[in-house]
């Protein structure tokens, strides 16, 4: 281990930096040919609750010849006393710096992480700039939810992976085994692997701009570079890889239990969801092999609750069938089955009680919106009937803690739309002591949260503007009008939502930002108390830029959009024609009603890409 121990008694949390975890993957690096750095840009408590890391994690060591490790963003406390000590980012299973390893690869989930990712990188001795790295460096690569626009971060990472891990890594490192061997160089690599499925290299391609600041063209360099690249994905999710173990902290973290992936996609078709979009298609995993791993994974944790994964629990064609195996084979172990993300019209008061037969913690529902028609606008597919039975089949079944999820400044929204989330809680609230006493548990808790609505790329609102100027006005509007003390209102940080957008949807022009505003300490900006929006609004003056050209403007769908040359399955067609009916208020049945045609083409066996 590089650190001493007086480092680690002077900083919080010193199990974050200490490796060590039940079932931490342990090779000889001398037996070993690629060494692949997985870096989660975020806390360790955070990027260890993330299950897609894990899954990764034990996929990559999985390789005989490639030992995955592990580097997660150091807090500021300990970024402090690296650099003070001169010590570099390192790995958590060997200690070794980062910058010896064959591949950093970065996961972006979200993107206020993007300058602890630039953090990282320096503080492991890496050029920022990718054109500035030489043969010594690691080959820095990035994937996640956040690489479908990978613009903003092109000056920085050396090649983009598009899509689901599992379905192409292993071919991107054979590629580099094969290349290793013969002695070829990074940029050589980088030149073969960029006709790779899934894979996009940002210096192989040129951008230009028009007078008004729009995208005029944007071009691969050479003929044999691929002008759009399609997103890789698991065709057969049942039998595609899930571990049979997961990494188990030795300190709390945020989502503290096991969790095993009940199905991947969505077949609903909300407005505002990106994850809805790009994890098209829906697949399932059978409920036998859910429950064996649910089992395996339980009993090489020793966690004592287990979560099922998914967009929308509920959803799941197999749901109530697989609540009961769950529940017939771990209640008598005290193993308490949670189901996060319910939708309220899918409920049933014998799901809700086998759910919550060991212990009850809360329920969350997420309406989105107060008022009818804007919930048809964002094509949610419940009403308020809806909405207020599952609440009460709650309530009946003991539940008496509810989340409550709300987004602020959606398209066409009022002030009347505004004016219903608080009215609707306060419902939710009559609801609960419209439930006989002998039928409810005690007391009731109401969380109610309201988000700032942030337009993501391949959404049918990837052309919105952002309502930055009215968010603050209608957070003081639901938080006055609330009168039911049993409603506790959550809201977030517009500027932080702002700046979300901004990286969202931006271009490249935005790297010289992103390294300005990292250069004035930018870390941790997806945390309230680190958050400096004065420094991102002073960056984007630096550098030119007009932050309302990015966040507050209307595209429009004939202009070129910066992720434009990326293909997920979705069509830019589809999308236009679900904007336009938003416009309407008009509902869009999901997936399992009828094939609305999205991209993706319906078979018997569901949907696959072209």
């Amino acid at each position: 281990m590089v650190l001493s121990d007086d480092i680690l008694l002077r900083v919080e949390k010193p199990g974050r930096y200490i490796g060590n975890e039940i079932n931490m993957a342990e090779k000889d690096v001398s037996r070993v040919n690629i060494r692949f750095a997985f870096c989660f840009p975020d806390v360790y408590e955070v990027g260890m609750s993330h299950l897609g890391a894990q899954i990764l994690y034990f996929y990559l060591n999985e390789r005989e010849d490639t030992y995955c490790e592990r580097a997660y963003a150091p807090w500021p406390d300990m970024e402090a006393e690296l650099r003070a000590a001169g010590v570099p980012l390192f790995a958590l299973e060997t200690g070794d710096p980062v910058k010896v390893f064959d591949f950093m690869g970065f996961t972006l989930q979200y993107e206020l992480s993007y300058t602890n990712a630039l953090n990282m990188l320096d503080l492991a001795g890496i050029p920022l700039l990718a054109a500035e790295r030489g043969e010594d460096c690691p080959i820095v690569c990035a994937g996640g939810p956040c690489a479908v626009n990978p613009e903003p971060l092109a000056d920085f990472i050396d090649f983009f992976y598009i899509g689901e891990g599992e379905a192409g890594l292993n071919g991107i490192l054979d590629i580099y085994a094969a290349h290793k061997a013969g002695g070829g160089g990074r940029r050589a690599f980088l030149r073969e692997i960029a006709r790779a499925p899934g894979v996009y290299v940002p210096s192989l391609y040129t951008a230009a701009y028009n007078g008004e600041g729009l995208i005029e063209s944007f071009a691969p360099i050479a003929d044999d570079i691929p002008a759009r690249i399609k997103k890789n994905y698991v065709k057969d999710f049942n039998s595609s890889y899930f571990p049979d173990r997961i990494l188990t902290p030795l300190i709390e973290i945020v989502q503290d239990r096991a969790v095993v992936e009940v199905f991947r996609g969505c077949v609903r078709g909300c407005r505002f969801c990106q994850a809805g979009y790009i994890y098209r298609p829906a697949r399932e995993r059978g409920v036998e092999r859910i429950t064996e791993q649910a089992e395996r994974i339980l009993s090489s944790s020793g966690h004592e609750e287990i979560s099922m994964l998914s967009l929308s629990a509920s959803d799941y064609s197999g749901c109530g069938d697989l609540i009961n195996a769950l529940t017939e084979r771990l209640t008598p172990r005290h193993v308490n089955v949670s189901l996060p993300s319910l939708r309220i019209d899918r409920l049933s008061l014998e799901m809700m009680s086998k759910a919550g037969e060991v212990r009850r913690s809360s329920l969350t529902f997420a309406p989105e919106a107060g008022s009818q028609r804007l919930r048809d606008v964002i094509n949610k597919g419940i009403t308020e009937t809806d909405i207020l039975d599952g609440a009460r089949m709650a309530f009946e079944s003991g539940w008496s803690k509810i989340k409550l999820y709300f987004m602020i400044g959606l398209p066409t929204e009022t002030v009347e739309d505004v004016a219903a989330i608080p009215r609707l809680a306060e419902r939710v609230v009559e609801t609960y002591y419209s439930v006989p006493k002998d039928r409810r548990g005690q007391p009731l808790s109401v969380n109610l949260s309201a988000s700032c609505f942030v337009p993501k790329p391949f959404t049918p609102f990837q052309w919105a503007a952002q309502d930055v100027y009215g968010f603050m006005e209608k957070q003081r509007l639901i938080k006055k009008t609330l009168t039911k003390k049993q409603i506790r209102f959550n809201y977030h940080d517009a500027g932080q939502s702002i700046i979300e957008a901004l990286l969202a949807r931006g271009d490249r022009r935005l790297g010289r930002v992103l390294l300005d505003v990292w250069r004035n300490g930018a870390r941790f900006e997806g945390w309230s108390e680190f958050f400096k929006y004065d420094l991102w609004t002073q960056a984007m003056k630096n550098a030119g830029l007009n932050l309302d050209f990015y966040t507050a403007r209307q595209r429009r769908y004939d202009e070129i959009l910066p992720w434009d040359h990326i293909d997920t399955g979705v069509t830019k067609e589809f999308l236009i024609r679900e904007a336009e009916k938003a416009k309407r208020a008009e509902v869009t049945p999901n997936c399992r009603e009828g094939c609305a045609g999205c991209g993706f083409i319906k078979t018997d066996r569901g949907c696959v890409g072209e």
